[in-house]
């Protein structure tokens, strides 16, 4: 049959509601001469209808994998698992947040079958590759549900109300770490009302905290690194960077985190002690829980109270917001599959690679080398 095939089958991860493609994407993927199989019900939970999808030209089919064993490309939001890999045809590309390193089964399935996979986590963050960052489109969505999980469990109003019965004052928010999670999150509690801070070691930050209507905690340690990241502290940075935080978070109603690195076990920011000293009341919502907290106490995935103070490490918030979520990362992935997926190549029946396209060879797993 002429022209490729791209395939989606319904996520099967615990509590994934995002999908990789939504009747948009897949209208402009077959307007380049792609056949598109996606499995029925692999939108429900992102709000997109089998009619929709079947409006925009797809092929609905009842099973994961009559949707992924003839494809040419396999699109995915969390990484199939290893027995679903096996069965896809040998050579098959596959594209989504696929951490291949992390799960052995999974890397020796990709292996295995000769895979071209794309973990998008490893795209490099060039401005060319804005539009297809996963991980910013996914952090901004988490970042806001953080804020609204905290000013949820917060026994406070977030801002500042005139009442019969007297002045409210706003809560005080502090957002640890100012990347894409932390700016939102900055921007979210400023919208509610709260009072704001920002922290983050890189001083370079403060510009955009203040931007959003945030105020730049400065503890006076600065760690600004290379490629927008933060380098590692020195003990003695560490010791005092944790000295005056302690001290400042005696004042604070809540605190978001939302410092990581990528492939790295999240900072631990804010120590038990510090938690110790924080008021009755308090909240702290921790989005590095997946990767380790940054918060000492964070249980992933459970919210425990430790003397009057609620500590939460929700999972995977980008999820929550599902249907804006999956739009965000649906673009993203079509900008990324269309490095390879041209109108003529498609069209013929072959994907577009080219190596020498940094994009793709520094997303790729295993790394290839460009022909000579």
């Amino acid at each position: 049959m002429a022209g490729i095939t791209i395939g989606v089958a319904g996520e099967t991860a615990s509590g994934e509601r995002r999908v990789a493609l939504t009747p948009e994407t897949c209208r402009k993927l077959i307007a380049r001469g792609a056949r598109v199989r996606v499995q029925r019900g692999a939108g429900r939970q992102a709000a997109f209808t089998d009619e929709a999808y079947a409006d925009a030209g797809a092929e609905l089919v009842d099973d994961s994998t009559a949707a992924l064993h003839e494809a040419d490309v396999v699109l995915c939001v969390q990484p199939p698992t290893a027995t679903t890999l096996q069965q896809l045809r040998d050579g098959t590309t596959l594209v989504g947040l696929l951490a291949p390193q992390s799960d052995s089964a999974r890397g020796e399935a990709i292996t295995a079958r000769n895979l071209i996979a794309f973990p998008l986590e490893r795209l490099p963050r060039t401005t060319r590759a804005q539009a297809m960052d996963v991980l910013s489109s996914q952090a901004g969505m988490a970042g806001y549900k953080a804020v609204l999980i905290a000013a949820q469990l917060a026994p406070r109003f977030f801002p500042m109300l005139t009442t019969a019965a007297g002045t409210i004052r706003p809560s005080k928010v502090l957002i640890v770490g100012a990347g894409v999670a932390g700016l939102q999150a900055i921007a979210t509690a400023k919208r509610l009302g709260a009072q704001v801070e920002g922290f983050d070691v890189r001083p370079e930050t403060r510009e955009q905290i203040e931007s959003l209507g945030g105020k730049f905690l400065d503890l006076g340690v600065s760690a600004a690194g290379e490629g927008g990241y933060a380098r590692a502290l020195t003990d003695e940075e560490r010791a005092e960077q944790q000295r005056r935080l302690a001290e400042h978070l005696k004042g604070v109603d809540v605190v978001v985190c939302t410092a990581a690195v990528p492939g790295r076990p999240a900072p631990k920011i804010i120590t038990t002690t510090m938690v110790a000293g924080m008021k009755p009341g308090s909240v702290i919502v921790d989005l590095a829980a997946e990767t380790g907290g940054n918060c000492e106490l964070t249980r992933p995935g459970e919210t425990i109270e430790s003397g009057g103070v609620t500590v939460a490490g929700p999972l995977n918030l980008a999820s929550a917001g599902a249907v804006h979520a999956s739009e965000m990362y649906a673009r993203n992935v079509l900008n990324f599959v269309s490095l390879f997926v041209t109108d003529e190549a498609s069209k013929e029946g072959r994907l577009a690679f080219d190596w020498n396209d940094e994009l793709l060879a520094k997303t790729v797993w295993p790394e290839r080398t460009a022909p000579t």
